[in-house]
């Protein structure tokens, strides 16, 4: 049997430190959704989701990889949602099969009136404590970590944007 890849001192600090902040951020910004708009991290999510629509509907099955959720929580939180009157599910009319999930007037309003205090929970949670140049470095970390290809609207380096 191979023997283990322990962490070295640094390592350990370094994903310590990475546990915490994937803790706190998420406990802090459910607190100020709920406190400030009654809504859950999840139920934001979705809602600024659709929003970002054109035509303000996404297919379930969409919706929940964007959301980074299961099929079945993301149901649950169309759910509550609908009962609210925030989204309402529709059958695809091409495919009867797919439940696409809309926002609603009423849900494009409380989006837009929970969206400042979300922002200003993220700009003092993250962004008010980084410079310009570790902005950057923590998208490049986080791209890297997702697997994800850098978006091609990303500011390129050298570009005014991107000095800091």
């Amino acid at each position: 049997m191979d023997e283990p890849r322990w962490l070295t001192d640094e390592q350990q600090y370094a994903w310590r430190q990475f546990i915490e902040v994937l803790v706190r951020v998420p406990a802090a910004l459910e607190a100020q959704l709920q406190r400030d708009a009654g809504l859950t991290h999840m139920g934001y999510l979705v809602l600024m989701t659709l929003s970002e629509r054109p035509d303000r509907r996404l297919a379930m099955s969409k919706l929940a990889r964007r959301a980074c959720a299961s099929l079945s929580r993301l149901s649950h939180v169309v759910a509550r949602l609908e009962e609210r009157g925030w989204v309402r599910r529709e059958r695809d009319a091409e495919d009867g099969r797919v439940q696409i999930a809309v926002l609603t007037d009423e849900g494009l309003d409380k989006v837009v009136a929970s969206a400042p205090g979300h922002a200003e929970a993220v700009q003092q949670l993250i962004f008010d404590r980084l410079t310009s140049a570790q902005m950057r470095q923590l998208a490049k970390l986080a791209e890297a970590l997702l697997d994800k290809p850098v978006e091609v609207d990303r500011p390129r380096a050298g570009t005014k944007t991107d000095r800091a």
